[in-house]
């Protein structure tokens, strides 16, 4: 395993441009992407309230037929019609669990492997050491998690992705930053767009912004996503006050 871990704090000299490039980088990688796939953005909205923001996108029938749901204060994934339900392994799993004042969100099984760590102590890098990207060739998506700790004012963004050596192999990314200005959160996504294979996504984390409440951000990025491959988008508001919020929205 290749482990990077990037510490950040945002120290913006000029906001304008910095809110001009967030804004660009929206457009550009979510607005005009047919194809970005599953995405995670942590960030702080305008208000200061933490957000979580997680969608999925499907081609195929069976990543397409997926509702998000929210029962015992977990949020996963199940299947719109389950009649239609072809293989579960990679599509039906707990999207977002917390971990007492702890938030976890992820793309698959690995939100109980992180929790299940937490929960044990262990710490959010340690807890993912043993996953690795999809076995879901040729595309290897990459395993994408994020957690937020409101004790350190931080967040911690994670990439698994397929090793340059072997697909039995994968490359862990870790980024970490605190104390994030009103405004902005940050960004990965499984994939840089479409393709056959589908192109992993690549780089650090994306800044983009965070602008209203739960409902005005989800409606916001919901339109902004491809109409034809969105499927469900859920975006969770999490004020000082500790009055907690959540926006689901579901295509079927």
């Amino acid at each position: 395993y290749l482990m990077i871990c990037t510490t950040s704090n945002l120290n913006f000299t000029n906001i304008d441009l910095t809110k001009k490039l967030a804004e660009k980088k929206l457009k550009q990688h979510i607005a005009e992407n047919v194809y970005p796939g599953r995405g995670i953005v942590l960030g702080r909205n305008e208000e200061n309230s933490w957000i979580v923001i997680y969608w999925i996108m499907g081609r195929s029938s069976n990543s397409r037929n997926r509702i998000f749901k929210h029962e015992n204060g977990i949020l996963r994934t199940e299947a719109a019609d389950p009649s239609l339900l072809e293989d579960p392994s990679l599509i039906i799993y707990n999207v977002m669990r917390d971990v007492d004042e702890r938030i976890v969100v992820t793309n698959g099984s690995h939100t109980d492997t992180i929790c299940d760590g937490l929960a044990q102590d262990e710490s959010f890098y340690t807890s993912l050491h043993s996953e690795i990207h999809e076995p879901d060739a040729p595309n290897y998506t990459t395993r994408i998690s994020g957690i937020i700790e409101p004790s350190d004012s931080s967040l911690t963004l994670s990439r698994i992705i397929k090793s340059d050596f072997s697909a039995e192999q994968s490359a862990h990314f870790y980024y970490r930053y605190n104390e994030i200005p009103p405004g902005y959160g940050y960004c990965v996504t499984t994939y840089m767009g479409d393709g056959n294979p589908l192109p992993a996504f690549e780089g650090d984390p994306l800044l983009l912004t965070l602008e209203g409440d739960a409902e005005q951000i989800a409606n916001s990025y919901w339109q902004k996503l491809n109409p034809d491959n969105r499927i469900s988008l859920f975006v969770r508001e999490l004020k000082k006050s500790g009055e907690d919020r959540l926006k689901i929205i579901n295509r079927f």
